[in-house]
């Protein structure tokens, strides 16, 4: 869950295309370096939309849990919407 955000994402520059992003057809997730409160996080479909903003803490553990992905797939937890989390693999 996001700490906070912002409710108009494109009143913020410098945004760029997240290197975890795919390259199906601009669909694509961008982050904003150097934000006081956090890591801005938008979707590039959407740049009026809101952001999420992560604390710098919980983005280092998004992204630490995808490079482990990356080394041992099938070794993350999922979870489940209802909050009950299973583990994949």
């Amino acid at each position: 869950m996001s700490d906070h955000t912002i409710s108009d994402a494109s009143t913020l520059s410098g945004w760029r295309k997240s290197s975890y992003s795919g390259n199906e057809s601009g669909s694509c997730v961008e982050v904003l370096d150097g934000y006081i409160s956090g890591v801005p996080v938008r979707d590039s479909k959407t740049p009026h939309a809101e952001a999420l903003v992560f604390s710098k803490a919980s983005w280092s553990t998004f992204i630490a849990a995808i490079h482990l992905k990356a080394q041992r797939p099938g070794s993350l937890s999922v979870f489940q919407p209802d909050g009950q989390g299973s583990q994949s693999g």
